[in-house]
């Protein structure tokens, strides 16, 4: 029993540091592959026009998971009107998503740049329509919608 012991508070040391650790250093996700906390230089100046993210392909998108550590994804991004809007299919069987539901704030990771700000849910019908208009034209080619797919679509404004 002793030993047991021993073990299991071996096991809760390491996690504990590799979490300091990768707190220290981020753990930012790849492609596909979710990560935990983005690392990069936090930008605190407002953004009035996101015109420099028209041709980047993807963003970082750091929540706040339920499980008191953060959830990092990389998912689309669409410039319109100078507004950065994000846009993701399968918002129900997603993470984050339902992390963004819960808690709107997130940090946003544009190249090595992180931005603290807020998402709110397009609901709009021709606000939403013209942002999907403009990720069409974005990603027509790399990334054509299946059929009857729907997109979530998500304003970022300050926090």
């Amino acid at each position: 029993m002793k030993i047991l012991g021993k073990v299991l508070g071996a096991i809760v040391i390491c996690v504990i540091l590799a979490l300091l650790v990768l707190r220290v250093t981020g753990l930012d996700p790849h492609e596909r592959i979710p990560g935990l906390w983005l690392s990069g230089n936090v930008v605190t100046t407002p953004v009035a026009d996101w015109s420099f993210a028209t041709d980047v392909q993807t963003v970082k998108v750091q929540t706040n998971s339920p499980f008191l550590l953060p959830h990092s994804v990389t998912t689309w991004c669409i410039v319109y009107n100078s507004q950065l809007y994000l846009a993701t299919s399968g918002a129900a069987v997603r993470s984050w998503p339902r992390n963004v539901a819960r808690d709107p704030h997130v940090r946003l990771k544009i190249n090595s740049q992180i931005y603290e700000r807020t998402l709110s849910v397009v609901t709009d019908s021709a606000e939403r329509e013209a942002v999907l208009q403009t990720r069409a034209k974005k990603y027509a080619q790399k990334y054509p919608p299946p059929a009857g797919v729907n997109f979530t679509v998500y304003h970022v404004t300050p926090a």
